[in-house]
């Protein structure tokens, strides 16, 4: 991650001798190769760029022994190292993760923490081993949530605090000042991978859960439902307070005299959808929409 890299550039103690991070990828409709951004920001910085497809080949291997490095630094690299990479360098192989361990392991922490209401969240530097985010933790970080962060948002944040956590850090566990604390296996949480479906809205899931939901899946994958066959996007919502209104089926556009956009009845409470984007439409605000397709009020979301 590039606050990670530009942190460590700027310790005057530290040489990089090359930052790691997957092949350009094609994206876009042109599917054209695109740098990650950590390699733009490495070129940047004068610091020179490995791209192995997989750290498990004799060639990527072989080039990382021949940096001979002190100590390894992961930041949302996605993918387990292997033993010889783990056993290189003689001070480890530091992970940022963004959680505090044990709570949220595995590949998706800054959603998690988003879809289940937690109050407080923070960043852990650990000590890599086999497992996933099973490493003993070098120091931690909080931060409290206070339920509007979305997670490309609050990822963002959690990577600015693990830079400063690794720069207070690395020296003093590079000259054996601090102890690598076992985690508590008893006591952790293990997160899944996101996947594309998940971003499907079940209306009859609570208003509450479904706004988290939009926040955790921003900006992958997204929230989305159907309507008059087309996909639409929530970008953002707000949960209404009850006001008493007679019941709806799960996924109906109510109206309302009270709120200017667009409400949809779930199986608990009223979701106000407050920006939305229609498939092939530009992002608009829920009012506007409905100014130009009064037509939603009434109707059903969803597959029905």
């Amino acid at each position: 991650m590039v606050p990670v890299l530009q942190g460590l550039h700027g310790m005057p103690e530290v040489e990089i001798a090359a930052c790691v991070t997957p092949p350009d990828r094609p994206r876009g409709r042109g599917r054209q190769p695109e740098a990650p951004p950590v390699k733009i920001a490495a070129s940047s910085l004068g610091v020179p760029v490995l791209q192995p497809p997989s750290l498990r080949s004799d060639s990527a291997q072989e080039s990382l022994a021949s940096l001979s490095p002190d100590a390894i630094v992961v930041a949302a690299y996605g993918r387990l190292l292997p033993p010889l990479v783990l056993d290189l360098p003689r001070h480890g192989c530091l992970n940022l993760h963004p959680s505090l361990l044990p709570r949220h392991r595995g590949p998706s922490p800054v959603a998690t923490a988003i879809l289940e209401g937690d109050e407080v969240t923070g960043v852990s530097l650990m000590l890599l081993d086999k497992g996933m985010d099973t490493g003993p933790v070098i120091a931690k970080s909080e931060m409290p949530l206070h339920g509007h962060e979305s997670a490309g948002e609050l990822t963002g944040i959690l990577f600015e605090m693990g830079g400063e956590l690794l720069r207070d850090n690395l020296g003093l566990w590079v000259r054996g000042e601090l102890d690598a604390l076992p985690q508590d296996d008893a006591q952790a949480t293990i997160t899944r991978k996101l996947e594309r479906a998940d971003g499907l809205i079940n209306w009859e899931e609570p208003a509450e859960a479904l706004a988290r939901k939009c926040r955790a899946f921003d900006p992958w994958p997204g929230l989305n439902t159907g309507w008059e066959g087309r996909m639409l996007k929530l970008l953002t919502v707000n949960v209404l307070p009850d006001q008493g209104a007679p019941s709806a089926p799960p996924g109906q556009v109510l109206s309302c005299e009270s709120h200017k956009g667009i409400s949809v009845a779930t199986g608990a409470g009223t979701l106000s959808l407050q920006r939305i984007q229609l498939e092939g439409r530009r992002a608009i605000s829920g009012e506007e929409f409905l100014r130009g397709y009064p037509e939603i009020v009434g109707s059903r979301l969803g597959n029905h």
